[in-house]
């Protein structure tokens, strides 16, 4: 998932072998192939570095991180990434992404996470054989799930969306094979060790499928799925184990050289809670289900906007620690000085049908006490690129 380079939308595309994550540039049917190359190793990069604003660092109500990344207010350093790949059409290749900064610690795996506090991680490094339509990859790669990455780069908006970081995982230790089974339809088979897990923490495995369709250039959508176990407290190796699945849909419209729609939509489910404490009653599953749709608009070669609106209905409390209807709208403008660089501004605002966020710190009898249903947030964002 990081092989996309432009700020539009999310393919998954001809084989699962991208300099930055899972798949090649996508061969349309009506394109003539290009006169194979020598394959050659790739080595590029960026810094993301930001300043957001909030009245009050985003918490829920039960002291949880009500963000995904832009967590605290002030200046951070994002990310800070090197990645070299060497992936030819046939034969053996691999790719290697290692990132430095604030990020590193949100999506780090179990067994260094929680806690995670090293700021580096590598969310991709595995080796990879391709032959003829087939190529399989092993090691550590990121999901295939969400319209949204890890890489600022192939993002539209600043902030993750709600469904990136609630909603689905970030990445997986395992093998994975992928099918371009023609010029417009790609399969995506693997099996893992779970959700963010970079070694067994339960006694079975998560089973992972993928389709991509390109009928045109205009028009490409991709379903993913997941399931297997999975401890139900997430990043650890106690405690009661259930089925953990997860049903994932991208479809993306460019409706002109300028303009281009996306849609994401997300089904999850859960068992194994009964008695666990985690959510309300004695049910012994959990539901989540949420849309994400993306407006983006490139005006010319410095300028673009990117319209962002979405909910997760966290219907049993389970992902977010409460029950709740969690929505944002999200504004972002984008300034390209130069091809290597972006500015990026950003306003958003959260919203929840319960009072679900911290509105201050004031605690009486060591538990909060001021609660809000929304909270908004600035930020000033900028990602200097580099490499061949």
């Amino acid at each position: 998932m990081f092989c996309k380079v432009s700020v539009t939308p999310r393919t998954l595309l001809s084989t699962a072998v991208c300099v930055f994550g899972l798949s090649a540039p996508c061969v349309q049917a009506d394109e003539s192939p290009v006169a194979d190359a020598p394959a050659a190793v790739s080595v590029q990069g960026y810094v993301d570095a930001s300043y957001s604003h909030f009245d009050f660092d985003p918490m829920f109500a039960n002291g949880g991180v009500a963000r995904v990344f832009d967590t605290t207010k002030g200046f951070k350093l994002n990310q800070a990434a090197l990645n070299v790949a060497y992936q030819p059409k046939e034969g053996w290749g691999y790719v290697i992404n290692l990132v430095a900064g604030k990020d590193a610690d949100v999506f780090a795996p179990y067994s260094i996470n929680p806690g995670a506090d090293h700021h580096f991680d590598y969310p991709q490094a595995f080796v990879q054989y391709a032959t003829g339509p087939v190529t399989v990859m092993a090691g550590r790669f990121v999901t295939l799930a969400g319209a949204e990455t890890i890489d600022p780069r192939t993002d539209a908006n600043f902030s993750r969306s709600i469904l990136f970081g609630y909603a689905i995982p970030f990445a997986h230790t395992g093998v994975r094979a992928t099918v371009a089974a023609n010029d417009t339809l790609n399969l995506i088979v693997g099996v893992n060790n779970g959700w963010d897990d970079l070694r067994p923490t339960t006694g079975g495995k998560t089973l992972e499928a993928a389709l991509a369709y390109t009928p045109s250039k205009a028009f490409n959508v991709t379903a993913q799925s997941y399931i297997g176990d999975a401890r139900i407290s997430g990043l650890t190796d106690q405690g009661n184990i259930g089925t953990r699945s997860l049903v994932d849909v991208v479809a993306t419209w460019t409706l002109s050289e300028h303009a281009t729609v996306q849609f994401n939509g997300d089904w999850g489910s859960q068992t194994g809670l009964a008695g666990s404490g985690l959510i309300a009653g004695n049910s012994n599953s959990a539901q989540w289900h949420g849309v994400a749709g993306y407006f983006n608009y490139q005006v010319d070669d410095h300028w673009r906007y990117s319209l962002r609106g979405e909910y997760l209905d966290d219907i049993d409390g389970y992902r977010t620690g409460l029950p709740q209807m969690w929505k944002e709208a999200t504004l972002t403008v984008g300034y390209s000085p130069v091809k290597p660089v972006e500015l990026r501004f950003e306003i958003r605002h959260d919203y929840s049908n319960a009072p679900a966020f911290l509105n201050s710190a004031a605690m009486q009898n060591g538990q909060f006490t001021d609660f809000n249903k929304g909270f908004g947030s600035l930020a000033l964002e900028t990602i200097v690129k580099f490499g061949n």
